[in-house]
């Protein structure tokens, strides 16, 4: 790749005439608001990348936190305490409030702007330093959610778990994250057309191919989050509008090849700087910056899936496994009880974590399996103080027995495992010929 062509950023169509007032003010409060709300949001950690360490949310910060829980007690007679981080939504009450301010703090920063600088006829330098800034932003989160999708992280497989949970008990998320999650094939070719247009924001010959293509997929990202209530509708939108901003420049080029059957002509580009030296050296760092958030984004997947993927293994006690008696004490409890809370059915799928499914609902602990000692000790994290540890046998592939204490307790327990490939999701699998449709 050239140097001097990585140096390059889009320039606006009239940098060689004078801008008129409106696009002044449009340009100045865009570059207020999409530079707050990039560097005050997730946005700017996908630039920042760095190996296994998450750089927090500016805006979770102080005193920007302080000014957002000030303003919504006081605009919006908010009177609890504002939830900020650890809860994985990106449309928190919190955001909401906080992108309030960024959008107050644009408006007045942009009028204050245009009286202070209302002499200057354009801005075609800091457009195009602006312009470069977005496409590493927009190109960021591309590959961030493009390469946990092509290796399919975000979405997983169903657990065990989910597939004995009834379809109606799914939140309208889960079934959307489930549905994509029992296709890796699909989760895998979005994850790709998502990383294909952040890597060609890289390059300036392919910029506007790479915004068109981001365009897409984040109009496609948005719809999913607006109808099956995902809470990242605040980060989708804002792409959007990212992808938008960073095509106007080329809008009549594009009119005129798809709409206007003329000539589109070669895109206007300006150089970040005059002398060729200066602009070898930005290529350089350019080229550094993208080769570096592509290698730590490869990295964090590799990580992610060695940790929380399917590098993490299985349970030595893996499967679903049906109880089909229970002791306590000495005293065996009927399995048709009607206690809320007696256990159905244990499901060991990973390592460091059980799920137990009750006559109602289903709960998971920490577990911590002994193979050398057949023993298997399980935790709960709402209470410190309960805990249970058996010593277990297996006389056979598809039984087991539980032999301790729950909550000090003498349980023991008998199971049976389900072959989990009697679920039609996992035995059906496809087919190229089909005379009827196969619909359950």
């Amino acid at each position: 790749m050239e140097t001097m062509t990585l140096a390059e950023a889009a320039p606006p169509r009239t940098t060689s005439r004078m801008w008129t007032p409106l696009q002044r003010f449009a340009f100045r409060f865009c570059v207020v608001y999409f530079g707050l709300f990039c560097l005050l949001s997730q946005v700017i950690s996908s630039v920042l990348v760095i190996p296994r360490f998450d750089v927090p949310d500016l805006g979770t910060l102080p005193p920007i936190r302080q000014l957002v829980f000030w303003v919504a007690a006081l605009v919006f007679g908010m009177k609890t305490p504002l939830v900020y981080s650890g809860s994985g939504s990106g449309d928190k009450q919190y955001d909401w409030v906080l992108l309030f301010c960024v959008l107050v703090v644009s408006v007045l920063a942009s009028a204050i702007w245009s009286v202070l600088d209302r002499k200057r006829t354009a801005y075609p330098a800091l457009h195009k330093w602006f312009w470069l800034f977005l496409r590493f932003c927009l190109a960021g989160q591309m590959l961030v959610y493009g390469f946990i999708k092509a290796f399919p992280l975000q979405m997983r497989y169903p657990f065990l778990s989910r597939l004995l949970e009834r379809f109606g008990d799914m939140s309208p998320m889960g079934v959307l994250w489930w549905s994509v999650g029992a296709a890796p094939g699909y989760e895998t070719f979005t994850g790709c057309a998502e990383l294909l247009g952040g890597l060609l924001l890289m390059f300036p010959r392919t910029k506007t191919l790479g915004a068109l293509i981001a365009l897409a997929d984040m109009t496609q990202v948005f719809v999913l989050n607006m109808t099956y209530d995902v809470p990242v509708k605040l980060l989708s939108f804002h792409l959007i509008l990212i992808s938008l901003l960073l095509l106007a420049p080329e809008m009549q080029r594009l009119a005129n090849f798809f709409l206007l059957n003329r000539t589109a002509g070669p895109s206007e580009r300006a150089p970040l700087f005059e002398s060729q030296r200066a602009r070898r050296i930005a290529g350089g760092v350019i080229a550094f910056l993208w080769i570096w958030m592509i290698g730590n984004n490869l990295y964090n997947t590799w990580d992610e899936w060695r940790q929380y993927g399917p590098g993490t293994g299985k349970s030595p006690l893996y499967g679903i496994w049906k109880i089909q008696d229970t002791a306590v004490d000495g005293k065996p409890v009927p399995m048709l009880a009607t206690d809320a809370q007696t256990w159905r059915t244990i499901v060991f799928e990973f390592p460091q974590y059980t799920e137990i499914e009750c006559m109602d609902d289903s709960h998971g602990y920490g577990s911590a399996v002994d193979e050398k000692a057949a023993t298997i000790t399980l935790t709960d994290r709402r209470d410190k103080n309960w805990q249970a540890r058996f010593a277990y046998t297996r006389p056979a592939f598809d039984r087991l027995t539980l032999d301790g204490t729950v909550a000090g307790k003498h349980e023991t327990l008998h199971l049976l495992r389900f072959d989990e490939k009697k679920f039609l999701l996992e035995s059906r699998g496809f087919h190229w010929m089909q005379d009827y449709p196969f619909n359950r």
